[in-house]
């Protein structure tokens, strides 16, 4: 009998038995399973496990008379209804002279009224239905959401046709929106993290580049209300637009809606998604530069430009990145800079791909100012180990199956579902694109792995960039080549 002292030792007792009740239980079906030849006890290292397989619902596609796509899927177990717009428009757009002009068109699009709603009625009829609604633009693509409960359907979708379709770009809120990037661009030099990320792009890309280019104080001095209604009327169009819908609806119900928010909406002269390549020559020319700034640690990035998502290679470099440094805790750039040597704290590496424009490959750190040469001799050597070495078995097995497990996560929620496919057909893939991507990653052999860094993995393109105490990176840096200074300055 098991005795313990103490208040509420009744209790304690009564709970403590019931603990050992069910586990001579579970140790009893354990053993009844093992001598039918269901399960065999042995070390949980070795248990094996089928592949996770699962068939997705799949969304019912309309196109409108006004050329919008709809996608819908019904989920009737909450009252609730999401709607999400992917917009054909994005800063790509952006005038020369007025770079952050997209990204203020989409925020006044939301705090500025729109359809006879002034800002103030917008923003007190959400509150009282309890209904959110955001809009933004970004480098490729323009966003809507509206989250509502389902019997306050048909006012929420109002208000956000009205918005999307009729911004009023009240005078008094373009105002404050300008103030509000300006001060967000004179705060812009503060955290090391931030910096380093953006010089980074800018080195690989180009300042000027819509990748890479970045709002000044004197081109949102530039921005007129005139600009945003422009910005708005030419570059939004219901041709140019995707809408997903799940939750508690029906169907004819909804398009009735839609017909009725969106029908009388005239097509227009959707614009093209190009971005131009960065030149050749300009790609692969390796640099190292340098931000004084007065920190205790080094911010690093370190890498290239590489692939799109939609390139033959994307798996084999995908995983081989995971393997390198993607996965964090098991990979070799964690175990070697961090576990083994106690150099960084965060480190990794990470692959970034989209369709509509090159892609960035790098490595980062934060680390001690005097450790900083050792930990980027550090990142040479893994990579060029992973250009010359086949990856061993366990590394590509684990992570073939942090692929395949994570997988069910683009699919965990209708909303999920049908944003991934609102995204699949903006980028122009095809549906089962992501379920072509996990039937290649099962079938990878090392030796494409291998070939694949070996194409991709470029230590003589490296494009360096560290942010920490001038007085000792330039001697830090100076074993990858000539080190050069970027001099910030407020406002830019």
């Amino acid at each position: 009998m098991i005795k313990v002292k103490g208040k509420g030792g009744g209790m304690r007792r009564s709970g403590i038995s019931m603990v050992v009740v069910l586990i001579s239980l579970l140790a009893s079906a354990l053993t009844a399973c093992a001598g039918a030849g269901e399960v065999t006890l042995g070390d949980p290292r070795a248990m094996t496990f089928p592949s996770v397989e699962f068939s997705p619902p799949d969304p019912e596609r309309i196109v409108l008379d006004n050329g919008m796509v709809v996608y819908l899927l019904e989920d009737h177990e909450l009252p609730l209804v999401t709607v999400t717009a992917v917009i054909r428009t994005g800063s790509w757009l952006d005038p020369a002279d007025k770079i952050g002009l997209a990204g203020m068109t989409g925020a006044v699009m939301r705090t500025g009224g729109g359809g006879g709603f002034s800002a103030e009625e917008v923003d007190e009829e959400l509150e009282q239905f309890a209904g959110d609604i955001s809009i933004g633009i970004g480098r490729e693509s323009g966003s809507a959401s509206l989250d509502v409960l389902s019997k306050d359907l048909k006012r929420g979708l109002q208000i956000f046709a009205a918005l999307i379709r009729t911004p009023a770009f009240d005078p008094a809120r373009v105002e404050l929106a300008k103030l509000q990037a300006i001060e967000g661009i004179r705060r812009r030099q503060d955290n090391p993290s931030s910096v380093v990320g953006r010089e980074f792009l800018k080195m690989l890309y180009g300042a000027e580049h819509p990748s890479a280019r970045e709002s000044t104080i004197d081109s949102v001095q530039r921005m007129t209300r005139d600009d945003l209604i422009a910005f708005h009327r030419d570059t939004i169009h219901p041709n140019g637009m995707i809408l997903g819908i799940t939750g508690d609806f029906h169907k004819e119900e909804m398009l009735e809606a839609l017909r009725g928010m969106f029908g009388d909406w005239e097509k227009g002269a959707v614009p093209e998604l190009k971005i131009a390549d960065v030149p050749e020559s300009d790609a692969v020319k390796p640099e190292v530069r340098f931000i004084d700034k007065d920190t205790t640690q080094t911010h690093l990035r370190v890498g290239h430009l590489s692939i799109r998502q939609n390139d033959p290679d994307y798996v084999s470099l995908a995983l081989a990145n995971d393997i390198l440094g993607g996965s964090s805790f098991r990979s070799r750039i964690f175990n070697d800079v961090r576990t083994k040597r106690g150099l960084a704290y965060s480190v990794g590496s990470r692959l970034m791909t989209g369709v509509h424009d090159q892609g960035v490959w790098l490595v980062r750190a934060e680390t001690k100012a005097a450790s900083t040469q050792e930990v980027i001799g550090r990142f040479m050597a893994n990579v060029e180990r992973m250009r010359s070495e086949l990856v061993g078995d366990a590394e590509l097995a684990e992570a073939k199956e942090a692929y395949v497990n994570s997988f069910v996560f683009s699919f965990a929620s209708p909303s999920a579902i049908v944003s991934r496919l609102v995204e699949l057909e903006y980028d122009g893939l095809p549906k089962d694109f992501l379920q072509q991507l996990r039937e290649k990653v099962v079938k990878l052999t090392k030796e494409e792995i291998l070939a694949a860094a070996k194409k991709h993995l470029h230590p003589d393109r490296l494009k360096i960039v560290a942010v920490g105490p001038g007085k000792t990176l330039p001697s830090a840096l100076a074993t990858f080549g000539e080190v050069k200074e970027i001099k910030l300055s407020p406002g830019s």
